[in-house]
């Protein structure tokens, strides 16, 4: 049973090598985890890596507050397609389905982060969609989702960075969450290998760079002060 709790002090910065963490076994079958972080019991506010056996399935269920995932390997069905690696879901609060899988599966997922009026379900197949310069020289993005509720400040996309190249430093307003898929990401801190997940908190600065290059799945602006445990 994983414990009610994880990681759930939103104030406080994060960093966690994914791989290196054991698989927890789900109440289905062909279902592990990896939790990162979680506030609540079987049905709580979640982010985790899943991983699914080949020919595996989860029982139907309805997203209360809403479920959003990326597809990190395999490739992840349910009665509304197949969705192979790249593949970005906003699954909005109200929405249901049956998740299943032949090949087998590995996705980053979070549960009951959205807020209630939520309407619009997503889909982007990043490995299809176009990366759009960024802030500087040899920074590129792929925007996913910009909205959410009060000041609408929810940003989720990919972001590459070229070999030598470097963002300017930059405070982390409403926090920032990164989950690097290939490359070597650096900070103040330290430099981050492939399935490392950072978690910065609201007002958190940082600078990022990269010597060999890089490409990570992030949010931002969804972390607002006092946010923690909520």
């Amino acid at each position: 049973m994983i414990g009610e709790r994880i990681n759930a002090d939103f104030s406080q910065r994060v960093v966690l090598a994914t791989a290196a963490m054991p698989w927890i076994a789900s109440p289905q079958p062909g279902v592990q985890r990896r939790p990162l972080d979680r506030v609540g019991g079987e049905v709580a506010r979640a982010t985790s890596i899943v991983r699914y056996a080949p020919d595996s399935r989860f029982p139907a269920h309805e997203h209360g507050l809403g479920e959003e995932f990326l597809v990190l390997e395999g490739v992840f069905s349910d009665e509304h397609g197949d969705y192979p690696a790249g593949t970005y879901v906003r699954n909005p609060p109200g929405t249901h389905h049956a998740p299943r899988t032949r090949p087998g599966c590995i996705i980053l997922v979070k549960l009951r982060q959205m807020t209630a009026g939520e309407r619009d379900r997503i889909v982007v197949d990043t490995g299809q969609a176009r990366w759009q310069p960024g802030e500087t020289a040899g920074h590129w993005r792929l925007p996913l989702y910009a909205g959410g509720g009060g000041g609408g400040g929810e940003r989720v996309a990919l972001e590459r960075l070229d070999p030598r190249a470097q963002l300017p430093a930059a405070t982390c307003r409403g926090g920032e969450e990164i989950y690097l898929l290939s490359g070597a990401l650096s900070d103040e801190h330290g430099t981050y290998g492939a399935g490392t997940w950072i978690r910065n908190p609201d007002g958190y600065q940082r600078s990022l760079r990269s010597a060999t290059g890089a490409t990570w799945w992030v949010k931002r602006g969804h972390l607002p002060p006092l946010a923690a445990g909520g």
